[in-house]
């Protein structure tokens, strides 16, 4: 059985999980000013975001929504989608992750600001 990682130190940021359940998984993201997540999607969860501190943009299936504290977006599995922090603060969310499997190998990535592949 793989070790579960609790920590991720992406070039955008970080996050930490705070739950991982057999049916759910609960993280918290925050993104540096200036830098966004990759454009991407997943086969095997859904994805629900509640912007906690800072101001974001989303896209999803390129529509773009502007998100502050208190706001929050869901994205359904294969949609392709980001975030990138438009703020001079950090930007801090909650992801809760719903579905079938959870693994950060479920993740296609169309575009990436640092070069990553899928």
């Amino acid at each position: 059985m793989m070790e579960k990682e609790l920590i991720g130190k992406p070039p955008w940021g970080n996050w930490i999980v705070l739950l991982d359940e057999i049916d759910f998984k609960v993280k918290r993201i925050d993104v540096l000013p200036g830098k966004r997540l990759s454009y991407q999607k997943h086969f095997k969860r859904e994805e629900h975001w509640e912007v906690v501190r800072g101001k974001g943009r989303v896209t999803i299936d390129g529509d773009y929504f502007e998100l502050s504290p208190g706001d929050c977006i869901t994205i359904k599995k294969e949609s392709l989608h980001r975030i990138e922090n438009v703020g001079q603060d950090q930007l801090v969310f909650i992801e809760v992750q719903r579905g079938e499997y959870f693994g950060e190998d479920d993740i296609i990535r169309v575009e990436d600001d640092y070069g990553r592949k899928s």
